[in-house]
């Protein structure tokens, strides 16, 4: 009994010791296929957050050349309206320039309709519209040596603007014109005009000279030294008192 025992004993050490050993080889199996799942969900892991990152990366790549595109455009766009705004500058200068031109240039037709002050052998007065044009073309005539048409021109002047600064200045010529054309007796009567309606301005003095040339010529010895005479004495100081003085010393 004892000795069945004892084989009992050491079949059952055996049988456990098999059982050991196998559950010894079973789970360092278990543990290597437990591992390998692991690293290869980790590789899929990181291979799909790899991927997912690249995606990233390639959609951020592709945002920051949308907005460099954009970027160049709105650059593109700003350099246009640059040059717009400059052409409209360019522009606005040009035109700003023409109405200056424009409103001066009218200002300046206008002004051809309206009474403008003048002044006219050191007398200011009021010219009406066409006066000067008017006095300078008979001037021009007598200058020409068309001493009629300018006696004619004169005497329509005078006649057409009686308040004229210019009219003293339009008799004395009158006068010349006439004494050009022979006329002493004319010539003489349109300078006494001068002198006796206008005796304070500069051509009274140069009338009252003509008239006593004129008197010299036609051998009116007498009346030419009264008329140098009051020269003299009512224009003292003037050169034409000084050619006045001179001419009595000659006359004997």
């Amino acid at each position: 009994m004892t000795h069945r025992f004892f084989r009992l004993r050491i079949a059952t050490a055996a049988a456990a010791a098999c059982a050991a050993g196998m559950v010894l080889v079973t789970v360092p199996a278990h543990a290597g296929i437990f591992d390998d799942d692991q690293a290869r969900q980790a590789i899929l892991d990181l291979r799909t957050k790899t991927d997912s990152l690249s995606s990233q990366l390639s959609a951020a790549q592709r945002t920051i050349l949308d907005q460099s595109n954009r970027l160049d455009q709105l650059n593109q766009q700003v350099a246009t309206l640059r040059g717009q705004n400059e052409d409209m500058a360019n522009q606005l200068t040009t035109l700003q320039k023409q109405q200056k031109d424009y409103y001066t240039d009218l200002d300046g037709r206008l002004k051809k309709f309206e009474p403008q002050q003048q002044t006219v052998d050191g007398v200011q007065g009021t010219v009406q519209p066409g006066e000067t044009d008017a006095f300078n073309a008979a001037s021009q005539q007598f200058r020409a040596g068309d001493f009629k048409t300018a006696a004619s021109s004169f005497r329509s002047f005078i006649g057409k603007y009686p308040q004229s600064p210019y009219q003293p200045t339009a008799q004395f010529w009158l006068g010349n014109a006439l004494y050009a054309l022979r006329d002493y007796k004319g010539s003489t009567a349109t300078w006494m005009g001068v002198v006796k309606n206008y005796p304070q301005h500069p051509r009274a003095a140069d009338a009252l000279l003509a008239i006593a040339n004129n008197q010299l010529e036609q051998g009116q010895k007498a009346a030419a030294k009264k008329t140098l005479e009051q020269i003299v004495a009512q224009y003292s100081g003037s050169d034409v008192a000084q050619s006045a003085q001179e001419k009595l010393s000659q006359i004997k």
